[in-house]
């Protein structure tokens, strides 16, 4: 069965993995666990338990492998960081503290 499904972590495609994900499914590219919160269509950060899942038991580590039973893997889990944000920060830091 294909899917679109890509690393919550690192964007790399997982077309290679056979759905349904398995809890010990990593990444092939940068190992990530997969069955993970971050990764879950229910996951949301402006809930609580970051889940919407009411139903489900709380998880303390959103990144690390799981048995939730409400589990299914979102296609858009991956975020890319915001290069901009990210290089002003810095460039702020570097104004109040000298450069490194």
């Amino acid at each position: 069965m294909a899917h679109d499904l890509v690393c919550w972590k690192c964007g790399a495609s997982l077309s290679s993995l056979s759905l349904p994900l398995m809890r010990a499914d990593a990444c092939p590219k940068c190992r990530a666990e997969l069955h993970v919160c971050k990764m879950c269509v229910d996951y949301d950060t402006r809930v609580a338990k970051h889940c919407r899942e009411p139903t489900a038991d709380e998880v303390s580590d959103k990144t690390r492998a799981n048995f939730c039973g409400h589990y299914k893997p979102r296609p858009g889990a991956y975020t890319a960081p915001n290069s901009a944000e990210i290089n002003k920060s810095l460039s702020e830091l570097e104004k109040l503290f000298g450069k490194r």
